[in-house]
């Protein structure tokens, strides 16, 4: 599992570049000011969880994957995905409505990086 989450996190920081630079690149004159910022939101939290999940599989190099760290890594990416993906969404297309699953994948981050620090403590 700490290969695959391993995998998962540079894939998904791969993709928070790519995004990133088509944001920068090719949205910023396209989009309005305030769309651009929730666009750069998601990309900001895209990176910094596509880190978390790289370091839940670092960690499972170290102490034993168990269901919190395992719980910890996928919550993290349902997290990008409802975050970031509804950022993204929404400054593409405009439909502000969007912005209702953010807070959905807000708390998933939330309940990743508890889960993380529960299982780092059980893994002492």
């Amino acid at each position: 599992m700490a290969k695959l989450f391993i995998f998962i996190g540079s894939i998904v920081m791969a993709l928070s570049v790519v995004i990133g630079a088509f944001g920068a690149h090719g949205l910023e004159p396209k989009l309005t000011e305030r769309m651009m910022k929730n666009y750069q939101t998601g990309v900001q939290y895209h990176m910094i969880h596509g880190l978390a999940i790289l370091a839940v599989g670092i960690i499972a190099l170290k102490i034993p994957i168990s269901g919190l760290l395992n719980g910890a890594g996928w919550t993290f990416l349902i997290g990008i995905i409802l975050f970031s993906g509804s950022l993204y969404a929404m400054a593409l297309t405009g439909v502000t409505k969007l912005g209702a699953i953010t807070p959905i994948g807000g708390l998933a981050f939330i309940v990743g990086w508890v889960l993380l620090g529960l299982a780092v403590l059980r893994g002492l």
